[in-house]
């Protein structure tokens, strides 16, 4: 089995030397790596098995990530800190181990074997798993958006717009990687450019040859394609 791996870190001379030390192993994918404020999406476009996280990071911290991504969205998540004051929390939100720097290679090979061998387990049974809030930069503050209070989530190029209480927040992130991290009971692709959250459906208008318009509680309109009417009726026809 070869084993994606996502290095997280704002300091690159950090992210090199575990590069380096990962490299030394023939069954670890290197799938990329990158600061806090960029991980959610490099996470949900790679899908990594094991994620090397630094805990102090300017506007996105590791536990920050954790929230957004959700728990166990990664197999094997390692904590890599100068800092031992945050350890308790760590394995609070079950990561595999707190590498405290500086560590030396010993060390480190011990927490890749037994990141290699979560990570192959079968996945745990959860009845949640799924996306639950979002962090977006908005000029110079961070906001937090809870997926439930979201209306609809439109493409905009390599980012989306997130549409929540009459605000829209840009995220970058594709859209169809970011629907695979939403609850499927919750939000459904109506449009190849438009997620609703299912909850905000206030009226149907039918539309010229099969479209439909949906009209959400906060009047804003979104269009539901021919092609994605015949699974959205089924949603509410049968228990999900």
């Amino acid at each position: 089995m070869t084993f994606r791996t996502l290095i997280v870190d704002d300091e690159p001379l950090a992210r090199e030397s575990i590069r380096v030390l990962l490299e030394r192993d023939r069954d670890v994918e290197i799938v990329g790596e990158c600061s806090g404020v960029d991980a959610a999406a490099l996470v949900a476009r790679t899908r990594p098995h094991i994620m090397f996280l630094d805990v102090q990071m300017p506007e996105i911290d590791g536990f920050d990530l954790l929230g957004m991504i959700g728990e166990q969205t990664v197999p094997a998540v390692v904590f890599v800190t100068a800092y031992d004051a945050f350890a308790i929390r760590a394995f609070e939100v079950q990561a595999l181990d707190y590498l405290l720097k500086p560590f030396d290679d010993a060390r480190f090979a011990r927490t890749l074997e037994r990141a290699k061998e979560r990570a192959a387990a079968p996945p745990p049974k959860s009845a949640g798993g799924h996306r639950q809030r979002f962090l977006v930069r908005v000029r110079e503050r961070v906001v937090v958006v809870n997926a439930p209070d979201i209306d609809w989530i439109e493409a905009a190029d390599y980012y989306v717009s997130i549409h929540s209480g009459g605000h829209a927040y840009l995220l970058r992130e594709p859209l169809a990687e970011l629907e695979k991290s939403l609850d499927p009971d919750v939000f459904f692709r109506v449009h190849r450019s438009a997620i609703v959250n299912l909850g905000r459906i206030r009226e149907i208008h039918p539309m010229f040859r099969g479209d439909s318009m949906l009209v959400l509680s906060d009047g804003s309109q979104v269009k539901l394609s021919r092609s994605r009417r015949g699974e959205f009726e089924r949603l509410f026809s049968a228990p999900r």
